[in-house]
């Protein structure tokens, strides 16, 4: 099951530069959350369909960066960088996003795995530098689209990887 917001709630100052992608994901959140922390997991779902990931620095620690290069599925190459700000296994991981280092328009991304019986709820808050910057991530790159798809390939790994019966 997925809940999707486009923005915050009513009234909350970041409302308008934030969105929230939710997923209920068919297996322990000690695995979900695993799948987040090596590159042999990240490398086999990240990303919206039809794109592929190339690494070319992974570092799973707070201060540690993920360099990376996202291939589209028509020929373009999207250049990625990811500062891990917080890391709390298997709970929690603060991240920031843009696509290099020092990028002025790197946005601020939190996850969070939550057990739900034996489904972990995984909810990724996304707040942009500004207003403008996350209508353009939504209209241009189709962020919130490309995000729900992140995590039907994440469940869809994580299903790989889950004994027969704990799927969703």
């Amino acid at each position: 099951m997925m809940t999707t917001t486009s923005g915050g709630q009513a009234g909350h100052p970041i409302a308008d530069r934030e969105i929230v992608i939710s997923r209920a994901i068919g297996a322990p959140r000690e695995l979900v959350f695993e799948a987040f922390t090596q590159v042999r997991h990240l490398s086999r779902w990240w990303g919206p369909e039809g794109f592929t990931t190339t690494t070319r620095s992974f570092e799973f620690q707070a201060g540690g960066i993920w360099d990376f290069v996202m291939h589209g599925p028509d020929g373009t190459d999207y250049q990625e960088w990811i500062t891990w700000r917080e890391i709390v296994p298997p709970e929690r991981i603060a991240m920031l996003h843009g696509e290099f280092r020092d990028d002025p328009n790197a946005f601020e991304s939190v996850l969070t795995f939550e057990p739900a019986g034996e489904q972990t709820r995984i909810t990724m808050r996304t707040v942009f530098p500004t207003k403008e910057l996350r209508a353009e991530a939504v209209e241009k790159y189709h962020a919130i689209e490309g995000g729900e798809q992140t995590l039907r390939n994440l469940a869809a790994y994580v299903a790989e990887l889950t004994p027969k019966g704990a799927e969703d």
